[in-house]
């Protein structure tokens, strides 16, 4: 029948082949999960599998929503947010010795997650109103750094320093595209340089200092505080070219490789599936950031410029910080590898990226079209 689609207009106008690239991704995991399991579904590949098509229906449902509504939300969120913070530092749960998480009796929330995509709708919003006339100057300046600071600061403190960095770097990547001048992020990371030793021996926690001196000498003590990052350069560097094969491997089968599921998860992929396997998961990951960009470089509006940049940057900068760290190429800071290390966390985030880069895609399409 002329007229009528077989598919509704919603759905046909989804960006599929980044939903299948993502889910590609998603399914990899799953597999690298099932194999780290010891060819089994559980404990992680099928609650995993569960969480990442729940997510991405969310997702996909967050695409319907407005751009406007992402605008006009974007300070009351990262208000809301910044005070779950203060809560957690009040009354949040203690685990693993950190204490990030509010506990609403049926689930464990982590705000700091939340904050990841927020502080990239917050600074766009910030410099959307701000007139570009102010952008480079200090009056425009030391606001977008207190937005910034806050709830990184208040996530240091829990202490969480990998997901604090993140935090930092979304914001001051926008900072960063809004045209902040470039001399002030290099007297910023001069100002880094010069105190880094007096936050080295004040700021930091001990595990927190253990972690930068095994990042510099991992061999100094390779069976106590640099074995994960000795056995995952051992995992990474037996897969070879093409790998031992699907349900092969040994550092995660025998247990030498610790957190093999979680942070360590890309060792435990490249051993079985060797450099091939690992670079077609980072271009995978590639084309995800790149549409990303993309969906930015075509926004009509300053807002949806600047936020759809910085969400495909938070998105880098989970799968650039855990690479480095599981290669030892970084201090092992607690980043998971999105959509391919167990937990819903970062899971959860990327697709909540996801959903918001498909609402402002979906406007960029309607705006196109008038």
């Amino acid at each position: 029948m002329s007229g009528m689609r077989i598919v509704p207009e919603p759905l046909a106008n989804l960006p599929w082949r980044t939903i299948l690239l993502v889910l590609g991704i998603g399914g990899f995991g799953l597999v690298v999960l099932y194999s780290a399991a010891g060819g089994s579904l559980k404990p992680w590949a099928l609650s995993q599998g569960i969480k990442l098509f729940g997510f991405m229906a969310a997702a996909i449902l967050l695409s319907r929503v407005r751009e406007d509504v992402w605008r006009q939300a974007a300070f009351p969120a990262y208000g809301i947010i910044v005070v779950m913070l203060v809560l957690v530092e009040l009354l949040g749960a203690v685990r693993g010795g950190s204490q990030r998480w509010l506990n609403l009796g049926f689930v464990l929330l982590q705000p700091s997650e939340f904050m990841k995509p927020c502080i990239v709708l917050a600074m766009a919003r910030f410099y959307e109103l701000l007139p570009p006339n102010e952008t480079r100057r200090f009056s425009g300046i030391w606001p977008a750094a207190a937005i910034v600071g806050v709830p990184a600061a208040l996530v240091l403190i829990q202490p969480d320093l990998g997901t604090a960095s993140m935090i930092a770097f979304g914001g001051i990547t926008v900072m960063f595209l809004a045209g902040v001048p470039l001399r002030l992020f290099v007297g910023g990371a001069m100002s880094i340089a010069i105190a880094g030793p007096i936050a080295f021996n004040y700021a930091l926690h001990d595990y927190q200092r253990n972690r930068i001196l095994i990042f510099l000498d991992p061999e100094s003590d390779p069976l106590g505080k640099g074995y994960h990052i000795s056995q995952s350069k051992i995992a990474i560097g037996s897969g070879g070219i093409f790998g031992k094969g699907f349900l092969n491997g040994t550092q995660s089968h025998l247990d030498y490789l610790p957190e093999g599921h979680t942070d360590f998860v890309f060792a435990t992929m490249a051993e079985e599936w060797g450099l091939v396997g690992g670079v077609l998961l980072i271009l995978a990951f590639m084309l995800v950031i790149r549409w990303g960009i993309n969906v930015g470089q075509r926004a009509q509006t300053r807002f949806a410029r600047l936020a759809a940049a910085g969400l495909a940057t938070t998105i880098f900068f989970y799968v650039a910080i855990n690479l480095s760290m599981v290669m030892g190429l970084a201090p092992v800071v607690g980043i998971p590898l999105p959509l391919v290390s167990f937990g819903g966390s970062a899971q959860m985030t990327v697709m909540l990226c996801l959903g918001i880069l498909m609402s402002i895609d979906r406007q960029n399409r309607k705006s196109s079209r008038w």
